[in-house]
């Protein structure tokens, strides 16, 4: 079967090409400028001052750099759920615009005329925010000439950067001596085939010392007997000084067998040998093979806890995939392999997350909080992130001090939503609406009644009706126009 693109010639298909990269500048110029005419419509006064006074409540916040206008706090996480983005993600696009309105106006000028596409101009005003309004038109003058794609990216990255130091010699002089001081040793976020960096940002000579000393801590290693890669070694050696104590056992045996005297040569004429049994013993050399124990990987682990989402019958249910908490989806091989061994497990029994006794108190029971956690392990709201569990949990139903006449207890599973505390403050004081009609699936309503269902799968947009009851054609399923009803009735 031939498709439409492959009858076209190839000059056709580029002409083609050239039509949807247009229909992108397009595109990308026309969806700043709307967000330019929402920035525009929550501005500061559209928050009562004295309510934004009271906790919690939304506040006028400055989300661009110097010189850009205050927005409403909560407006941006509309705006990002229609976009598909979470709060912060939309709060970020508004002020990028925001700058590039008021503080880079001639870069704003040829979004505006399709000559610079939206990712370069954004860039610039994420890398001036910082800046003042004066240095941020510098850059201005100086980019804008050559952000219309006439340079690599690449090229175009060390373009700005040049410019924002010209803007400011001495300010760039002060942001590296103050970079120079924000040394720090963090894990990374990647864990990548239950793999994860470490990544140390320090002066160079501290980098310098860190390498040798790694570098000669493999060389014990091998000393010792450990067979494995260099780069293994390298990594082992980390692992040691993060152990002091350890580290100093090994260090002290590698000290040992380099400083015993070689008993090879030692005299055997009889003239000797007669004082052998009164002699003191002969130090023997250091046996690598007697390494084994200080190179024992579960000796070198400090204590920490672990949470390993696994099925007690790997053919059912999860199969083959297990869960570690902060390092995402591994094999049950990868725990076996990397845990089996140097962990001690807590085997803890099955929780169903819906049999939990519901109380009324407002204070949530700990074994509720990890029901939670288990049917809902992400942040609730629309394209929401947050994934640990430090996040609030909300009742769905704002919890009161007055039993319902039905006698239904208010802290109960199926009423309880985890979300960070922006989410939460929007949800109470942002004119959302959310219902669970069932646990673990949320529905949310914006103020202008877009609609979206957030469940274990993620976020989904749910079509809305033109009118109560009627289905648009798009809609596709029967759960869908059950969901609509039971929003539109809220």
């Amino acid at each position: 079967m031939t498709t439409a693109a492959e009858a076209l010639s190839e000059g056709e298909l580029l002409d083609q090409v050239d039509v949807l990269h247009q229909t992108q500048l397009e595109t990308g110029a026309a969806l700043l400028g709307l967000v330019a005419d929402f920035a525009r419509q929550h501005r500061a006064g559209t928050v009562d001052p004295v309510q934004a006074q009271l906790p919690g409540r939304e506040r006028a916040v400055r989300l661009g750099g110097e010189g850009t206008p205050l927005v409403a706090e909560f407006a941006p996480a509309m705006l990002a759920a229609r976009m598909g983005l979470s709060a912060y993600a939309g709060g970020r696009v508004v002020a990028d615009v925001l700058d590039l309105q008021y503080r880079l106006p001639l870069m704003w000028a040829r979004v505006q005329a399709l000559e610079v596409a939206e990712d370069h101009a954004r860039h610039v005003a994420r890398k001036t925010r910082n800046l003042t309004l004066e240095e941020a038109a510098q850059v201005d003058a100086r980019i804008s000439p050559s952000a219309d794609g006439r340079v690599s990216w690449t090229r175009f990255e060390t373009l700005v950067e040049a410019a924002i130091v010209a803007a400011d010699p001495e300010a760039a002089a002060a942001r590296e001596h103050a970079a120079a001081r924000e040394t720090f040793a963090k894990a990374t976020r990647s864990t990548e085939h239950g793999m994860r960096g470490f990544y140390i940002r320090a002066d160079f000579a501290t980098i310098t010392r860190i390498d040798a000393t790694v570098a000669y801590l493999a060389q014990v290693l091998l000393t010792l007997g450990d067979t494995t890669s260099l780069d293994q070694r390298r990594a082992k050696a980390v692992l040691i000084m993060a152990n002091p104590t350890q580290a100093v056992k090994i260090l002290h045996a590698h000290h040992t067998w380099q400083h015993q005297p070689d008993t090879s040569t030692a005299p055997t004429s009889s003239e000797n040998s007669a004082f052998a049994d009164d002699a003191a013993p002969t130090p023997q050399r250091f046996d690598p093979t007697q390494a084994a124990d200080l190179l024992d990987d579960t000796k070198l682990m400090p204590t920490v806890w672990l949470f390993a989402h696994l099925a007690a019958d790997t053919t059912e249910a999860m199969g083959p995939v297990a869960r570690v908490e902060g390092a995402g989806p591994v094999t049950t091989d990868w725990v076996r392999r990397h845990l089996g061994r140097r962990c001690r497990f807590k085997i803890t029994p099955v929780l169903d997350p819906l049999d939990q006794t519901p109380v009324d108190g407002y204070e949530i029971p700990e074994r509720h909080r990890q029901a939670v956690h288990l049917l809902t392990p992400a942040d609730t709201f629309p394209y929401g992130a947050n994934t640990t569990r430090a996040m609030q949990i909300d009742h769905t139903i704002a919890w009161t001090r007055h039993r319902s006449a039905a006698g239904i207890r208010q802290s109960r599973i199926g009423n309880y939503g985890p979300m960070i505390g922006l989410h939460h403050r929007i949800k109470t004081h942002g004119r959302w609406q959310v219902q669970q009609p069932f646990p673990g699936v949320y529905l949310w309503r914006d103020p202008h009644g877009a609609t979206y269902l957030v469940d274990h799968s993620g976020t989904r947009r749910l079509p809305t009706p033109t009118q109560p009851g009627q289905r648009s054609p798009s809609e596709g399923s029967l759960l869908e126009a059950r969901l609509h009803d039971l929003v539109l009735a809220s």
